[in-house]
Order: structure tokens, then C-alpha cells, then sequence
């Protein structure tokens, strides 16, 4: 497979220009001399489900999606309209569920990350069940937290069960039209901070390789990056493109704390775009 086409949205204010917060990947992407571009309409596309692209293709070319998240659902109509456009995606919407959706990916991990308990929906959550099982523990959907809210960053045993319905509420506001699935409640990790910032690092896999490995935290040069063992052992897992997070606890062992496709994981902060596109291309091609 030839994959030389990367698909951007474009800007809500204009077809014809990437989203602004992906400029710097679009420009990257140009820059390398190895991929055409290819833009669909954001607001068309999300508001709508109209597929409308500034440069279709006349014949069939196979491509990668750098973009937002979108539920699985969406993602299947989404490689259905590139298909009726001459354009197929190397993640296929079974690819894309597997990796988007934390609790299918899971047992895959389980040796090294937190232990989890899932939940069909935010409604008549066993708070007991939960205690028994961790003496800390946090709460997702399905795909994302929402790190960064007032939303309590753990509870512990304390927690009442007016509070967590109350705070489960919060939890479903919060995440709004974006709350896909039911209920992750992970075991809360504490993480080794150095100078004030968590050891988290993003690996990014395509075709079964290691294309990157990249500090996601903001946390100084210094610290030590995750056992090569720990990050080849996820290597072969079943997705052409796909994202695994190391974290360092506080007790120095390394965890995987989330799992993501990579079309819609971000590039951590300070990560070289153009040194990531270079190897997205060629550990495809």
C-alpha cells in the first residue's frame, strides 16, 4: 500500500485553509516534500455529515486522517464518503473503535496499567463495588476524562454516594455531545512529578514500528524515558496507526495510562512535526 495523501480539516471559517490549530502539522506535512494534502470542509463535515473536499482525487489513493476525534459511528460514514471519493484510510473504522475506545483495548494492556472497572452508563454505578476495589480511583467515559474542569481529579473512600451522583452529573455536562460509551473508573496512579511536571511520554506506532517517543508533559530533559522492553512489547498490536502513554509512578515503576488512534492523538508539546511526518511516511511506506 502507497500511502503518499494526508487529510486535514479545514478552517470553520474557510474550505480552502487546514484548521488553525493544525496549521503547524499541515505546514509540516508540505514541507516534507513526500505527501499531498487533501482539506474537508470542518463545518460541512460536523454539522452535517456532508463530505466535501477541496482537491479530490480522480483515481484511488490511499491516505492517513490527522484530525479531531470523532465517534466510531461517525468515523464508519466518514471512510464510507472518502471511499465514494476515490480515497481510502489505512485505519479502517473497526481499527479506529478498537484503539478510540478504551475498554476494547484494554485487556491488551492490562498487564501494565491501571486496573479498571466499566460501567454500561453514568446511571446506578456500584459505588461499593468500587471502594472494595481501590482505595483511590478516577473517572472517564469511554474515550476521554475531563482533566483541566473543577471535576475532582480522584475520590477516595470518603466519597459519599450523593457526592458522586452529584459530581457523575458534573462529569456528564462536562463532556457534553462528546461523552461516548459508559463509565471508565480507573484506579488513580500517583505519578513521580519532577520539578512540578507528571513523566509522561507518547509513543506513537505505525505499521507495527516505533516511529516516535516524545516527552508529553512538559517535564524537563532530564528525566528517564520508558524501558525500551516496556514500549516494543506494544509494537504488534492491531492497528496500522496507533498511540500509546508511559507514565512514571511514584514509585518508579512505568504504566500505560491511555491508549488512542493516532490519526486523532496529538503531537506532544515541542514534538518535531516535520521529523514526525518524515517517519509517519516512511514506516508506512
Amino acid at each position: 500500500m502507497n500511502v503518499k495523501t494526508i487529510i486535514f480539516p479545514s478552517s470553520y471559517f474557510s474550505d480552502d485553509r487546514p484548521d488553525e490549530d493544525l496549521q503547524s502539522e499541515y505546514d509540516a506535512t508540505a514541507g516534507t516534500g513526500l505527501f499531498e494534502t487533501v482539506l474537508f470542509s470542518n463545518d460541512k463535515w460536523f454539522s452535517d455529515e456532508k463530505l466535501v473536499l477541496n482537491n479530490a482525487p480522480t483515481e484511488l489513493k490511499y491516505a492517513v486522517y490527522r484530525g479531531w476525534m470523532m465517534k466510531p459511528e461517525l468515523y464508519g460514514k466518514f471512510c464510507e464518503k472518502l471511499r465514494e471519493k476515490n480515497i481510502r484510510l489505512l485505519t479502517t473504522p473497526s481499527a479506529y473503535e478498537k484503539f478510540h475506545i478504551f475498554p476494547n483495548i484494554y485487556p491488551e494492556l492490562e498487564n501494565d496499567t491501571a486496573k479498571m472497572l466499566v460501567f454500561p452508563n453514568s446511571k446506578n454505578i456500584d459505588l461499593e463495588k468500587i471502594k472494595s476495589a481501590f482505595s483511590k480511583f478516577m473517572v472517564k467515559d469511554f474515550v476521554k476524562s475531563v482533566k483541566g474542569t473543577n471535576f475532582p481529579k480522584y475520590f477516595d473512600s470518603s466519597v459519599t454516594r450523593e457526592e458522586f451522583d452529584r459530581q457523575m452529573e458534573l462529569f456528564c455536562e462536562l463532556r457534553g455531545s462528546l461523552y461516548t460509551g459508559g463509565i471508565c473508573i480507573k484506579e488513580f496512579l500517583e505519578l513521580k512529578k519532577y520539578d512540578g511536571f507528571t513523566n509522561e511520554f507518547r509513543v506513537f506506532y505505525i505499521n507495527n514500528k516505533i516511529a516516535s517517543v516524545s516527552r508529553n508533559s512538559m517535564q524537563p530533559l532530564y528525566t528517564p524515558e520508558p524501558p525500551e522492553k516496556l514500549i516494543e512489547k506494544y509494537a504488534k498490536l492491531d492497528s496500522p496507526f496507533y498511540t500509546v502513554d508511559y507514565a512514571q509512578t511514584q514509585d518508579g515503576e512505568w504504566k500505560i495510562i491511555e491508549a488512542g488512534d493516532g490519526q486523532v492523538s496529538g503531537l506532544s508539546p515541542g514534538q518535531d512535526n516535520y521529523v514526525f511526518f518524515k517517519s509517519l511516511y516512511y514506516c508506512i511506506n
